[in-house]
């Protein structure tokens, strides 16, 4: 089983979010998705003032195996991307919710979180899906 930390929300799409106190979002994608990418070899990511919006596609990453797209969960302005990652594709197969993040959003309206699932939810997404 994947992990899946409670303190996180989560896209069906497989993104995970943790908001922090001045409304700025951190997103990654989940433990479950890498390990269905397998070894993560490139990442493309949002432009640094991009305006983005709730499920836009605002990236890529590509694997071994696959290229999947990545989606925003939020709307907002990118306010960071994880440099370490055009060096170091692979954190996000070693640290999914630490060192292997892959953008923060400036978020427009926190209301958006509500839309999210919490882990419990998203454990059942991936049990559905492994079914």
């Amino acid at each position: 089983m994947s992990q899946i930390p409670t303190d996180l929300k989560y896209t069906e799409t497989h993104e995970w979010v943790r908001i922090d106190d001045e409304g700025v979002a951190t997103v990654g994608i989940t433990d479950h998705a890498q390990g269905l990418l397998g070894d993560v070899v490139y990442i493309e990511l949002p432009e640094i003032d991009s305006e983005i919006n709730s499920e836009d596609e605002i990236g890529v990453v590509e694997s071994v195996k696959a290229a999947a797209d990545v989606y925003s969960p939020l709307g907002g302005t990118v306010v960071e991307i994880n440099e370490a990652l055009a060096g170091a594709p692979q954190l996000i197969n070693t640290d999914p919710y630490g060192e292997g993040w892959l953008f923060r959003i400036q978020v427009d309206d926190e209301d958006e979180l509500k839309e999210l699932l919490d882990a419990d939810h998203y454990a059942e997404t991936v049990a559905a899906e492994e079914h």
